[in-house]
Parts: structure tokens; C-alpha cells; sequence
């Protein structure tokens, strides 16, 4: 059921704003790995042991990426720290995650929410920000800004991405790019560390766990010309203004969503939303896709006109993981005549699965499809596992120009 909430709060930050509140996580165990470009096992065993009493574990080689066991939440929030950035624009400020880097040649690429980067006042066409720096934790001094220029995003999605070109800051920093978990997996009660420029005062860490796994959110667009409609995961998780673009983390440092608003109100307590990470992967690539290195500044995403509703909801307990997850039986429920399944999908299909560019994703939530779909490009083949009547079949779907909608 969509939840339309009266008192929302985009969450990037003005810049006159001058005070921060820190909250440290809580003494979660997980396990993470992480690049060793110096040390040694034993060493890293030895400064592991030395502050944590000998219970953690290390595996790998030396030199190369290795596995902390048993870890807490605090070397995961390390792990994710590396990732983190400061985001600061002409009028305001948010935070990001770096999603691919180029160390020896100082270039990344950088997600964060569009609304931090939009600039209602900005005398730029797409008002985006004329100027927009980048902080690395530890480095959060004007000496060490690294400066970002807009590839593209999308209002809609609330997702922008920044490009860093030649930065020597970079060159000689620890910095790494973020790990994507799977949002689809997370569950309630799972980890929830949120990492960001809180009130503009420099990359804060607050703890807390994921409360609703999936929920739609509708809130005001960044340029105030309507409502958007997103789908988010919530958290109990602190969230501030100069949180927005920052990561949601879960017990292992890995990112399974950007932080992007949260609800102000004398009787709510705890309610910050996310986007979730596969969304923002999706989305992100989407945007690379199109337009890094063009015109274009906006995703495309595919719609192969279809409806399609939950049949069947259920949950599933994972005994390995511990995880209760909800299921859906996805089944079509009508084709447009313009749908470029028509003739290969039909009415009462359950779809149980979608292969693009040779990677499988199963279809267990109804959001699914649309997340999924994000993935496909003109030319591509997209294969639908599905079960017709009492028969299980993959069906082919060609993508065409026209099944492309430009995404705002």
C-alpha cells in the first residue's frame, strides 16, 4: 500500500548550517573483505588482535584483498568511510559514495542524490550546480577538495552521477569504491549504518537496523513541479540534513542503499528512507550508459508494457542466514497493443525470472520487473523465465527504440 507522508524532508544540507551530532554502531558482528595495498596478514592479524582482544579472524593473502571474520561494525564502517565523500555545491551540501575509480589516474565516478546537486537559483539550463566539490573522510579541509562535474541523473529516481577527472588527492589517497550488496535480500532488523556529511560538518556514522524492507514513498521533486513517487527501504538508522547521497551499509560495509529523506514531526521518531542499493545501481548504469560523454542527461528507462500484480504474497525464512523475506507471485496481468511482448508474453504468465546480458535475476517482488528492466538496452535480448498454465518456458523479447522512455 503506498504511503503518502505529509512531512517529508529532502535531506542535503545549506551551508549555513554549523552543528553535528555523532552516533557510533552498535557491536554487530559480520564479516567484511578489504584491499591491502602494504600490509601483510599477520600485520593486519596483529593490529586486529591488539584493539579487539584476538576474537577476529583474517584470511588472505598478503597484499591483496582480505577477509576479516567475526568483525564488528566498526571496521565494516571503516571499510565503507573509504567509499564516503562530502558533497559541497554553490548553496548546499549532501554526501556520495564512490562507485568506480581509476586510483593511478584520479578519476571516479560518484552516485549521490540529484536533489543535492540541483540548484533551483543556478543559472545553468539543468540547474545543477556551477560548482561542486568532493571530500574524502579525513580530508574534509578546502586544501583537499576534489572537484566534480554532473554526467547525468535523474529527478525522478533522486540519483545523480559525478565524474572526478586527474585528482591527485585521489592518487594518493586509501580511498576505494563502495561494494553493492543486494537490496532484494535485506531484511528487517539487518544492520542499517548510515554515512554522511550530517549538517555539513564532515562525515558523521550513525547505527541503527532496517525497519521496512520496501515500501513506496511519495515526496516533493527537487524543482517543487509536483510530488515524485520512489520506492525506498526505511531505517531507524540517524539521518540528517547533509545525509542525502550518503550510504546505507549494512554489517559487512557493503552499500545496500542511499540515504535521501526523512519524516520531521513531533511524533515520529526514526523514520529515514533509502533508496534501495539495487535501484541505485541499476539507475546508476543506466546514466553512465547514456550519458557520460554525451548531450543526453537523463536515463532511459525500457517499459515493455505490460501490468502486472501479486498473485500470491508469502515469506520465506532462510535457515542459513537467519533472514525472513517477503515473496510475491508475479503474474501479467494485461499487455498494452503497443507492447513489444505482445505474441511472446501473455495474460496469466507468471514470471519467474529475467536474463539480461547473460546475469539472471529472479522475480519474487513486483518491483522486480521495473528495477530489472532498467538493465536493458536497444538491441538486447531479454529472456523471461516464466510458467504458463502448468508449463514452465523462457520466452524472447526483443528491445526496440520505441520501448524506451526518457526518464526526468
Amino acid at each position: 500500500m503506498k504511503k503518502f507522508l505529509a512531512l517529508l524532508i529532502l535531506l542535503s544540507c545549506l551551508l549555513s548550517l554549523n552543528s553535528c551530532l555523532l552516533f557510533l554502531p552498535g557491536q554487530f558482528e559480520g564479516s567484511i573483505t578489504t584491499s591491502t595495498q602494504s600490509l601483510t596478514q599477520e600485520d593486519v592479524q596483529n593490529m586486529i588482535n591488539n584493539s579487539l582482544g584476538g576474537n577476529v579472524t583474517v584470511q588472505g593473502g598478503d597484499n591483496n584483498y582480505i577477509t576479516i571474520e567475526n568483525a564488528p561494525v566498526s571496521l565494516s564502517a571503516s571499510k565503507a568511510l573509504l567509499s564516503s565523500v562530502s558533497i559541497i555545491c554553490d548553496n548546499a551540501v549532501g554526501s556520495g559514495v564512490i562507485y568506480k575509480l581509476d586510483k593511478e589516474q584520479g578519476n571516479a565516478y560518484i552516485i549521490t542524490n540529484h536533489h543535492v546537486v540541483y540548484d533551483s537559483k543556478s543559472p545553468n539550463a539543468n540547474k545543477i550546480s556551477t560548482t561542486i566539490n568532493c571530500l574524502l573522510y579525513g580530508q574534509e579541509f578546502i586544501d583537499y577538495a576534489i572537484p566534480a562535474t554532473y554526467v547525468g541523473g535523474s529527478m525522478q529516481y533522486d540519483i545523480a552521477i559525478l565524474k572526478v577527472t586527474g585528482s591527485k588527492v585521489l592518487v594518493e589517497s586509501n580511498a576505494m569504491a563502495v561494494e553493492f550488496a543486494n537490496s532484494d535480500e535485506v531484511s528487517v532488523l539487518e544492520t542499517a549504518i548510515a554515512i554522511g556529511n550530517a549538517q555539513g560538518e564532515g562525515i558523521s556514522v550513525t547505527g541503527g537496523v532496517i525497519t521496512v524492507d520496501s515500501e513506496e514513498l511519495s515526496i516533493q521533486a527537487a524543482d517543487n513541479s509536483g510530488k515524485v513517487e520512489m520506492r525506498v527501504m526505511r531505517t531507524d538508522a540517524a539521518v540528517n540534513s547533509g545525509n542525502s547521497g550518503g550510504g546505507l551499509f549494512n554489517a559487512q560495509g557493503q552499500l545496500i542503499g542511499i540515504v535521501n529523506a526523512k519524516i520531521i514531526s513531533s511524533s515520529v521518531e526514526g523514520m529515514g528512507y533509502a533508496i534501495p542499493s539495487n535501484v541505485v545501481k541499476y539507475v546508476s548504469d543506466n546514466i553512465l550508459y547514456y550519458c557520460d560523454g554525451t548531450n543526453v542527461e537523463n536515463p532511459y528507462r525500457c517499459m515493455l508494457g505490460i501490468t502486472v500484480y501479486g498473485m500470491k504474497y508469502y515469506t520465506v525464512y532462510d535457515i542459513e542466514t537467519g533472514k525472513l523475506l517477503k515473496r510475491e507471485t508475479v503474474q501479467i496481468q494485461s499487455l498494452t497493443d503497443t507492447s513489444i511482448a505482445k505474441g511472446k508474453l501473455e495474460a496469466n504468465d507468471i514470471i519467474e525470472s529475467i536474463t539480461i546480458h547473460g546475469q539472471t535475476y529472479a522475480v519474487n517482488r513486483m518491483h522486480n520487473v521495473v528495477d530489472i528492466m532498467l538493465n536493458a538496452r536497444v538491441g538486447d535480448t531479454v529472456t523471461f523465465g516464466i510458467i504458463r498454465g502448468d508449463k514452465k518456458m523462457v520466452v524472447d523479447v526483443k528491445i526496440t527504440a520505441d520501448a524506451l522512455t526518457f526518464w526526468k
